[in-house]
């Protein structure tokens, strides 16, 4: 279980970053950062608090709610289908977790930051590979752009019919990769990734597997505006 001992190696204000939705084939890529209060943290919360993919969709709601009553600050970020596309995921990730950072409203000391890529932030930055499941403030963030995304996913769904995205969150299921191919693409899926471009007759069949990276490719940065996501 997660808990505070990254933290307390640390100097200054702590916070936690995480991300939901770098595997989809549809959706913007959404990260959180949070800054706990170790001494006031509620105890279920210290208890209970967890990776994201490790608690169910009941226990996530109720966690992001006690969070959002409790913590010091949190900001939320994402990069868009359009950036992911343009600059790969990786670099929309990052670009993501930028935002969150800066959406907290305080500067924080260092970010403990899922993964093993740092993004270029102002401040400190440790990567803690298996972070979630380590340190409550990344477990914290981790649950709230999971469940920040989880809803987003759920109102493009009522716009678009037939793909899941209320249950599969734009995840490449069996039900999702159908759809594509019976229904085609909405302006939501990343063209840069293979099934995508298999539907969109780009890619051979034979590298319908296989995602396309462009993590080694020089591209130029993107200036789109921040998307606009669900409260």
């Amino acid at each position: 279980m997660p808990d505070f001992a990254f933290e307390k190696r640390c100097d200054g204000i702590v916070c936690g970053v995480d991300e939901a939705g770098r595997g989809p084939l549809a959706g913007p890529v959404v990260a959180a950062a949070v800054i706990l209060d170790r001494r006031r943290i509620p105890r279920l919360l210290r208890e209970c608090l967890d990776d994201s993919k490790k608690l169910n969709a009941e226990e996530r709601e109720d966690y992001a709610a006690i969070l959002r009553r409790s913590a010091v600050a949190i900001g939320i970020g994402a990069a868009s289908v359009g950036e992911i596309d343009r600059i790969n995921i990786l670099r929309a990730t990052l670009t993501a977790m930028c935002r969150a950072v800066a959406a907290l409203g305080i500067a924080p000391a260092i970010a403990l930051v899922d993964g093993n890529v740092p993004p270029p932030l102002s401040c400190l930055v440790e990567t803690v590979i298996g972070g979630d499941g380590l340190s409550l403030s990344i477990a914290a963030a981790s649950v709230i752009a999971k469940v920040t995304r989880d809803r987003l996913m759920r109102r493009l769904a009522l716009r678009y019919g037939g793909y899941g995205w209320d249950h599969n969150a734009g995840y490449a299921t069996e039900e999702h990769r159908a759809a594509i191919l019976a229904l085609g693409c909405t302006p939501h899926h990343r063209r840069s990734f293979a099934p995508v471009q298999f539907a969109l007759d780009l890619v051979r069949p034979q590298d319908s597997l296989h995602h396309v990276g462009t993590e080694n490719t020089e591209v130029r940065v993107s200036r789109e505006a921040h998307l606009r996501l669900p409260p």
